[in-house]
């Protein structure tokens, strides 16, 4: 079932659900097309299984932390894991921005957990500004502004290398796009990245 999920990944995140059909799914996977039948009901029942995998990850992943140690802590760590997951994940992030630009017809009754937990962040936001923690700002604009930054180098990986001159086959420099996402972030928060 593996191989399955891995060549739907790659098929729908390089053709859209419109675009992919279960014979390259097939293909992919090694299998013919009535093997793979035989795993699958449909096309869009193994896109919609994918879009709650990619869900259920980013609900489990990229959650506020114990917000008690603080927004320069929490958010840093928010900031790394969601950069990691563009890293490791690349397809699974650009299958789910494919699916929020086509009006996310398939995604959006998916939705309530990571909108929960996106309230649950600004509320969070929200308290370490009244605390004099971070600076008055929009805490959802900030969400989508770090969700902006770090999907960046999974949904526009080949501009990324292009720009940095990194060739396919060799990594970006994780560590150091980490450090500048983060201290970019911390800035625009009015964190110090001291104590």
């Amino acid at each position: 079932m593996d191989a399955i999920r891995d060549a739907a990944i790659a098929e729908f995140a390089s053709h859209g659900l419109k675009g992919a059909s279960t014979q390259s799914i097939a293909e992919r996977a090694g299998l013919s097309k009535a093997q793979l039948h035989y795993y699958i009901e449909s096309k869009e029942d193994l896109y919609e299984k994918i879009l709650q995998h990619v869900v259920d990850e980013w609900t489990r992943v990229f959650s506020f932390g114990d917000v008690e140690l603080g927004p320069r802590r929490v958010l840093s760590d928010y900031v790394r894991k969601k950069l990691e997951f563009s890293f490791e994940q690349p397809l699974l992030s650009r299958i789910f921005a494919n699916e929020m630009m086509r009006g996310a017809p398939v995604l959006m009754p998916m939705m309530s957990r990571p909108r929960t937990r996106t309230a649950h962040a600004v509320e969070c936001i929200n308290n370490w500004i009244e605390q004099n923690l971070m600076r008055p700002l929009d805490p959802m604009l900030l969400m989508m502004n770090i969700w902006s930054l770090t999907q960046y180098f999974a949904d526009f990986e080949y501009q990324a290398r292009y720009m940095l001159r990194v060739k396919e086959g060799h990594a970006l420099d994780q560590s150091h796009i980490i450090e500048e996402v983060t201290t970019f972030v911390m800035h625009g928060c009015g964190i110090s990245l001291t104590d």
